[in-house]
Protein backbone atom coordinates (compact mmCIF):
# COMPACT_ATOMS: atom_id res chain seq x y z
CA UNK A 1 0.00 0.00 0.00
CA UNK A 2 1.34 3.41 -1.00
CA UNK A 3 0.92 6.33 1.37
CA UNK A 4 0.76 9.86 -0.01
CA UNK A 5 1.72 12.88 2.10
CA UNK A 6 -1.31 14.95 3.10
CA UNK A 7 0.17 18.03 1.42
CA UNK A 8 -0.11 16.46 -2.07
CA UNK A 9 -3.53 17.01 -3.56
CA UNK A 10 -5.25 14.39 -5.76
CA UNK A 11 -5.21 16.96 -8.57
CA UNK A 12 -1.41 17.26 -8.34
CA UNK A 13 -1.03 13.46 -8.41
CA UNK A 14 -3.22 13.36 -11.50
CA UNK A 15 -1.11 16.07 -13.17
CA UNK A 16 2.12 14.17 -12.43
CA UNK A 17 0.95 10.65 -13.25
CA UNK A 18 -1.76 11.47 -15.77
CA UNK A 19 -5.41 10.39 -15.47
CA UNK A 20 -4.86 7.49 -17.90
CA UNK A 21 -2.18 5.93 -15.70
CA UNK A 22 -4.29 6.25 -12.55
CA UNK A 23 -7.29 4.68 -14.35
CA UNK A 24 -5.13 1.88 -15.80
CA UNK A 25 -3.26 0.91 -12.62
CA UNK A 26 -5.66 2.04 -9.96
CA UNK A 27 -2.66 3.54 -8.15
CA UNK A 28 -2.07 7.18 -7.44
CA UNK A 29 1.70 6.71 -7.66
CA UNK A 30 3.24 4.67 -10.48
CA UNK A 31 6.28 3.60 -8.42
CA UNK A 32 6.74 3.16 -4.69
CA UNK A 33 9.76 4.56 -2.87
CA UNK A 34 11.09 1.01 -2.40
CA UNK A 35 10.70 0.25 -6.13
CA UNK A 36 12.41 3.54 -7.01
CA UNK A 37 15.41 2.83 -4.73
CA UNK A 38 15.74 -0.75 -5.99
CA UNK A 39 15.55 0.35 -9.63
CA UNK A 40 18.05 3.18 -9.04
CA UNK A 41 20.48 0.74 -7.42
CA UNK A 42 20.25 -1.67 -10.35
CA UNK A 43 20.71 1.18 -12.85
CA UNK A 44 23.75 2.50 -11.00
CA UNK A 45 25.31 -0.96 -10.88
CA UNK A 46 24.68 -1.44 -14.61
CA UNK A 47 26.29 1.90 -15.43
CA UNK A 48 29.29 1.15 -13.21
CA UNK A 49 29.80 -2.24 -14.88
CA UNK A 50 29.45 -0.65 -18.32
CA UNK A 51 32.03 2.03 -17.46
CA UNK A 52 34.69 -0.37 -16.18
CA UNK A 53 38.27 0.52 -16.97
CA UNK A 54 41.25 -1.61 -17.81
CA UNK A 55 42.76 -3.29 -20.85
CA UNK A 56 39.40 -4.16 -22.40
CA UNK A 57 38.26 -0.51 -22.22
CA UNK A 58 41.34 0.59 -24.18
CA UNK A 59 40.27 -1.59 -27.13
CA UNK A 60 37.05 0.36 -27.76
CA UNK A 61 37.52 2.42 -30.95
CA UNK A 62 37.20 6.21 -30.64
CA UNK A 63 34.86 8.26 -32.78
CA UNK A 64 36.94 10.51 -35.01
CA UNK A 65 36.41 12.83 -37.95
CA UNK A 66 38.57 12.47 -41.05
CA UNK A 67 39.19 15.28 -43.51
CA UNK A 68 41.24 15.99 -46.57
CA UNK A 69 44.85 14.87 -46.14
CA UNK A 70 47.20 17.82 -45.56
CA UNK A 71 51.01 17.78 -45.66
CA UNK A 72 52.46 19.11 -42.38
CA UNK A 73 56.25 18.53 -42.41
CA UNK A 74 59.09 16.11 -42.98
CA UNK A 75 59.62 13.64 -40.13
CA UNK A 76 63.39 14.14 -40.37
CA UNK A 77 62.95 17.90 -39.72
CA UNK A 78 61.28 17.45 -36.32
CA UNK A 79 63.50 18.02 -33.30
CA UNK A 80 62.59 16.71 -29.86
CA UNK A 81 60.56 19.15 -27.73
CA UNK A 82 60.43 21.83 -30.47
CA UNK A 83 56.79 22.36 -31.53
CA UNK A 84 56.08 23.25 -35.15
CA UNK A 85 52.94 25.32 -35.85
CA UNK A 86 50.43 24.71 -38.67
CA UNK A 87 46.73 25.26 -39.44
CA UNK A 88 44.26 22.37 -39.59
CA UNK A 89 41.64 21.35 -40.71
CA UNK A 90 41.24 24.69 -42.54
CA UNK A 91 42.39 28.31 -42.34
CA UNK A 92 39.40 29.53 -40.28
CA UNK A 93 39.04 30.62 -36.66
CA UNK A 94 40.64 28.40 -34.00
CA UNK A 95 42.46 26.24 -36.59
CA UNK A 96 45.96 26.85 -35.14
CA UNK A 97 47.66 23.58 -34.24
CA UNK A 98 51.08 22.22 -33.34
CA UNK A 99 53.08 19.06 -33.95
CA UNK A 100 55.84 17.95 -31.59
CA UNK A 101 58.24 15.05 -31.12
CA UNK A 102 57.90 14.30 -27.41
CA UNK A 103 60.75 11.81 -27.02
CA UNK A 104 58.28 9.65 -25.09
CA UNK A 105 55.57 7.29 -26.40
CA UNK A 106 52.18 8.98 -26.54
CA UNK A 107 48.57 8.07 -27.30
CA UNK A 108 48.01 8.47 -31.03
CA UNK A 109 51.73 8.97 -31.61
CA UNK A 110 53.37 8.11 -34.92
CA UNK A 111 56.95 7.32 -35.93
CA UNK A 112 59.21 4.49 -34.83
CA UNK A 113 58.98 5.61 -31.19
CA UNK A 114 55.26 6.56 -31.40
CA UNK A 115 56.20 9.92 -29.90
CA UNK A 116 55.07 12.41 -32.57
CA UNK A 117 51.69 13.99 -31.85
CA UNK A 118 49.72 17.04 -32.91
CA UNK A 119 47.07 19.08 -31.11
CA UNK A 120 44.85 22.09 -31.63
CA UNK A 121 46.15 25.19 -29.81
CA UNK A 122 42.81 26.40 -28.42
CA UNK A 123 41.83 25.61 -24.82
CA UNK A 124 38.54 23.71 -24.65
CA UNK A 125 37.30 25.73 -21.67
CA UNK A 126 36.84 29.25 -23.05
CA UNK A 127 39.07 29.34 -26.11
CA UNK A 128 42.26 30.65 -24.54
CA UNK A 129 45.37 30.56 -26.76
CA UNK A 130 47.94 27.90 -25.85
CA UNK A 131 50.72 28.94 -28.27
CA UNK A 132 54.08 29.14 -26.50
CA UNK A 133 52.97 27.14 -23.45
CA UNK A 134 54.58 23.77 -24.27
CA UNK A 135 56.30 22.27 -21.20
CA UNK A 136 58.97 19.79 -22.28
CA UNK A 137 59.55 18.48 -18.75
CA UNK A 138 55.92 17.41 -18.34
CA UNK A 139 55.13 16.86 -22.05
CA UNK A 140 52.16 19.15 -21.50
CA UNK A 141 50.51 22.17 -23.10
CA UNK A 142 49.50 25.02 -20.80
CA UNK A 143 48.67 26.57 -18.50
CA UNK A 144 46.04 28.46 -20.45
CA UNK A 145 46.35 32.21 -19.74
CA UNK A 146 42.62 32.48 -18.97
CA UNK A 147 42.03 29.85 -16.27
CA UNK A 148 45.29 27.86 -16.03
CA UNK A 149 44.13 24.62 -17.67
CA UNK A 150 47.00 22.29 -18.60
CA UNK A 151 46.78 19.30 -20.97
CA UNK A 152 48.81 16.04 -21.04
CA UNK A 153 50.06 15.44 -24.59
CA UNK A 154 51.12 11.84 -23.84
CA UNK A 155 47.52 10.84 -23.03
CA UNK A 156 45.47 12.19 -25.97
CA UNK A 157 45.44 15.74 -24.58
CA UNK A 158 43.50 14.94 -21.42
CA UNK A 159 43.36 17.90 -19.03
CA UNK A 160 45.66 17.71 -16.01
CA UNK A 161 44.38 20.70 -14.07
CA UNK A 162 42.32 23.84 -14.48
CA UNK A 163 38.77 24.59 -15.55
CA UNK A 164 38.44 22.60 -18.80
CA UNK A 165 36.41 19.40 -18.76
CA UNK A 166 37.20 18.20 -22.29
CA UNK A 167 40.48 16.97 -23.71
CA UNK A 168 42.39 19.07 -26.19
CA UNK A 169 41.42 18.11 -29.77
CA UNK A 170 44.13 15.85 -31.21
CA UNK A 171 45.11 16.09 -34.86
CA UNK A 172 45.31 12.59 -36.32
CA UNK A 173 48.56 12.01 -38.18
CA UNK A 174 49.68 9.68 -40.94
CA UNK A 175 53.25 8.88 -41.95
CA UNK A 176 54.11 8.27 -45.61
CA UNK A 177 57.85 7.69 -45.89
CA UNK A 178 59.38 10.86 -44.43
CA UNK A 179 56.21 12.93 -44.97
CA UNK A 180 53.82 13.65 -42.10
CA UNK A 181 50.18 14.34 -42.99
CA UNK A 182 47.20 15.51 -40.93
CA UNK A 183 44.18 13.35 -41.78
CA UNK A 184 41.53 14.06 -39.13
CA UNK A 185 40.56 15.29 -35.69
CA UNK A 186 39.87 13.46 -32.45
CA UNK A 187 37.57 15.86 -30.60
CA UNK A 188 35.70 19.07 -31.36
CA UNK A 189 37.61 22.32 -31.84
CA UNK A 190 36.53 25.10 -29.47
CA UNK A 191 34.07 27.60 -30.98
CA UNK A 192 32.84 25.22 -33.68
CA UNK A 193 29.74 23.06 -33.90
CA UNK A 194 31.48 21.08 -36.64
CA UNK A 195 35.25 21.10 -37.14
CA UNK A 196 34.83 22.26 -40.73
CA UNK A 197 31.96 24.74 -40.12
CA UNK A 198 33.06 27.06 -37.35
Amino acid sequence: MTHQPKSVSPEMIEVVNGPEEIAKTGKRCVMTRRQFLLTSGISTFTVMVALKSGPSAAKVPAMVSTYERKFICKLSELKEDEPLDFNYPDEGAYCESMIVKLGKEAGGGIGSDKDIVAFNYTCTHQGGPLQGTYQKGDKALGPCPLHLTTFDLTRHGIFISGQAYQSLPQVLLELDGDDVYAVGMFGLIYGRYDNLKG
